[in-house]
């Protein structure tokens, strides 16, 4: 697909993995519609890629989001709440904002705005998942859970959309990413491995996935290896993880 005048609507776009994708579509000639809460930096994205911003909450917002950006030819749903700890410990309100942001608020802006492409006769569908959805992490139930949710929803959606071959859906999957994820969720990042990896490395990933139709990417490409493993030897898998911590 090529994204020299598309218009893309853009969630998480304030910081980390969002702005920079929003700085790398506005180099390919997109048109940008950004989404994100943070009034601030958004408008400051936003000045710099030449994109409109929607200050909006996701949890809540979706209608606005939606009617506010107007047919697009690319979502990019990258907005992600995050908490880590044991899931006794987690407040309800937080398990209910990472439901609403991570799994329904993809869900429900792709419902608003498949129709315009359909009747438009392109479009791409781009959802931001976690390898944690792929092979599940300890501490991180809930947001691993909510990724996963992602995966099948991608999947699923892939299947239905089979008669319309001119909207594509892909699902990409970063490891560990360097941005402020994990201060706002209140725990630092800990584990040994994977490193984190650049933001800008899972926006290359993205505008790769639309721009070759590719259905599933991960970011770095060799999460690919403990996500295939944990499907075809999850008693393999789940000695290994407990060896590296």
């Amino acid at each position: 697909m090529r994204l020299a005048g598309a218009r893309v609507l853009i969630t998480g776009a304030s910081s980390g993995v969002g702005a920079a994708v929003a700085r790398e579509m506005a180099g390919s000639g997109a048109a940008l519609v950004l989404a994100g809460r943070d009034r601030a930096r958004l408008e400051a994205v936003a000045a710099e890629t030449g994109g409109r911003a929607i200050v909006a909450d996701l949890a809540t917002d979706t209608g606005r989001v939606a009617e506010s950006a107007g047919a697009v030819d690319v979502l990019v749903s990258n907005a992600g709440a995050g908490w880590a700890g044991p899931l006794v410990a987690m407040p309800h309100d937080r398990l209910a904002e990472l439901a609403a942001v991570n799994l329904i608020a993809p869900i429900g802006l792709t419902r608003l705005l498949l129709p315009g492409m359909v009747e438009a006769g392109r479009g791409h569908l781009v959802f931001v998942a976690s390898i944690a959805g792929a092979i599940g992490v300890g501490n991180e139930a809930v947001y691993s859970a909510t990724k996963a949710g992602l995966l099948i929803f991608a999947e699923a959606l892939h299947e239905e959309l089979r008669p319309f071959r001119e909207i594509g859906v892909s699902v990409v999957l970063p490891g560990v990413v360097d941005t402020p994820f994990f201060q706002r969720r209140g725990v630092p990042y800990g584990r040994r491995r994977p490193r984190p990896v650049p933001p800008e490395r899972v926006a290359r990933g993205i505008v790769a996935a639309i721009r070759h139709e590719r259905a599933e990417s991960f970011v770095p490409g060799w999460l690919r290896l403990p996500a295939r493993l944990r499907g075809a030897a999850p008693g393999p898998f789940r000695r290994l993880v407990r060896r590296l911590g």
